[in-house]
């Protein structure tokens, strides 16, 4: 052997020992996995509904990365909720993800009996140990900035607001995106109706006619039917969730967006580097970690209003501006 091809062997001698030791301490990557996590969802509604359709849309981009092997149950009943739990942990899923809004205890009891399996459950309340991670939509940041183009581009200083339940998560995007509206536009009114639904198309539709009846021009669309009525009437509407603008041209004016997939990636990567411990995601879904944004239709948008709602989602992003988080349920104001 000569010297250089003693050298060059020594060379990849070290490398490789510096590789493996760095193995060792920061665990494996990705690709030296020995096989995706398994993970199982639970819905109460279909995937088509716009707060499920995120979390549904996150686990299947994970999927296709080939990160995890993804299934789920969908119009699962709150009776048989815990019953679907206790199969997927059976079934020795490594990830339950779900919401529990209307099964906290039952949800948490079940938990519980599978210490081995991780949950991630969406919640109005904290983790609890040891497996009991939770998150939640905190996207009332981007709900106040559309809250400001609404307040410009009202023309009857009237906007209607129709919300599912008026539970925390969903009272703190609709106070958020009123105060955006009065932080332009102090003339401006609301009516407000919750339909006591997560998923009737039918009666949101209904409730936004009532609405408009009375003058609104404007509707704060916070569940599936709202912008049916929007669009037959010919006003603009505001989304909620998702981006709905090509399904509704021309009458979707903004929409504040969550994005679930810096939750579920970080969850991920916590239970396969055995590191889950049961913490509070919620944070994950705050602009600043990617987890909210919003989108206007600049056709429709008053320029003036557009401008300061950007210099506006600057300040958030900065960290130079904080939007209220009220979690009281939201009244008409007319």
């Amino acid at each position: 052997m000569t010297f250089n091809e003693h050298f060059a062997w020594t060379r990849r001698a070290v490398l490789g020992l510096a590789a493996s030791l760095a193995l060792v301490a920061g665990g494996l990557p990705a690709a030296a996995k020995d096989k995706p996590l398994k993970v199982a969802a639970i819905y109460t509604v279909p995937v088509e509904q716009q707060w499920v359709g995120r979390l549904h849309q996150a686990l299947k981009t994970a999927e296709a990365r080939g990160d995890v092997t993804y299934t789920y149950s969908e119009n699962v009943a709150n009776t048989d909720y815990e019953r679907v739990m206790r199969e997927y942990a059976e079934a020795g899923m490594d990830l339950v993800v779900g919401e529990a809004f209307a099964v906290e205890r039952a949800a948490r009891n079940v938990a519980a009996e599978y210490p081995d399996t991780a949950f991630l459950m969406g919640s109005s309340f904290g983790p609890a140990k040891p497996n009991f991670a939770v998150f939640d939509n905190w996207i009332h940041e981007p709900s106040y900035l559309t809250g400001m183009i609404a307040g410009k581009a009202t023309k009857s200083n009237v906007i209607g607001m129709v919300g599912g339940y008026a539970i925390p998560e969903v009272n703190r995007l609709m106070n958020a995106f009123m105060e955006g509206a009065l932080s332009v536009n102090p003339d401006v009114k609301f009516l407000v109706t919750f339909i006591n639904s997560w998923y009737d198309p039918p009666k949101a539709k209904e409730s936004a006619f009532a609405m408009i009846d009375k003058g609104a021009d404007i509707l704060y669309a916070e569940r599936f039917g709202v912008s049916d009525a929007a669009k037959e009437k010919g006003i603009l509407a505001i989304g909620n969730v998702i981006d709905t603008s090509g399904d509704y041209p021309g009458t979707i004016l903004a929409s504040a967006l969550w994005h679930m997939e810096p939750t579920i990636d970080r969850v991920i990567e916590a239970v396969a580097g055995d590191e889950f411990e049961p913490s509070d995601y919620g944070q994950f879904s705050f602009m600043s970690y990617g987890g909210g944004s919003f989108v206007v239709d600049e056709t429709l948008a008053d320029p003036e209003a557009l401008k300061a709602a950007r210099e506006t989602e600057k300040e958030i992003l900065d960290g130079l501006f904080r939007v209220n988080v009220n979690d009281a349920e939201p009244k008409s104001t007319m």
